[in-house]
């Protein structure tokens, strides 16, 4: 069942789901780009406070996934998106990520590192595109608020319906 979050009451549950699941960047991505906890609790708050709404995946009563949602102007960015590492393989993220596509009703730019092979392999089982560094570089800088080594890293993949300049 996916069922928005209630912030509030699931605060604790989200944050232990992205610093559980997270520990696969571990040794992937630059090694100056990681710290634990993946997720700080302020970092969290933060990006909850500027706009990021978190959808769940429960399964008898227990969130095993979460995925984030941000509209902007005239995009809509998936942020965040995280399975408990003992939930992984069963179609959890996909679930997540169509229900946030349905939900969309702007183009959707996903950011991941560019090391994280797996993630980019799943948003591109699920039809989005690798974009230009160019463009990848513009995008990070217009939408995401991240530290220049990141935007280093890091890639953008958009939907089919993202108009690329």
């Amino acid at each position: 069942m996916i069922i928005k979050s209630d912030e509030k009451k699931d605060f604790d549950t989200i944050y232990e789901i992205i610093n559980d699941a997270s520990i696969a960047y571990k040794g992937i991505i630059p090694t100056d780009r990681w710290k634990e906890p993946y997720m700080s609790k302020e970092e969290l708050e933060t990006q909850i406070k500027e706009g990021v709404e978190f959808w769940n995946y429960k399964e008898n009563n227990k969130i095993l996934g979460v995925m984030g949602i941000q509209l902007k102007t005239d995009v809509t960015l998936i942020r965040h998106a995280y399975v408990r590492t003992s939930a992984r393989q069963k179609g959890i993220g996909g679930k997540l990520l169509k229900h946030l596509i349905d939900k969309a009703e702007t183009p959707i730019l996903i950011g991941t590192w560019a090391d994280a092979s797996w993630a980019i392999n799943f948003y591109k089982k699920h039809n989005f595109r690798i974009l230009s560094i160019e463009e990848k570089n513009r995008l990070l800088k217009s939408y995401w608020s991240i530290p220049k080594r990141q935007v280093e890293t890091s890639l953008v993949l958009a939907s089919n319906d993202w108009k690329s300049n």
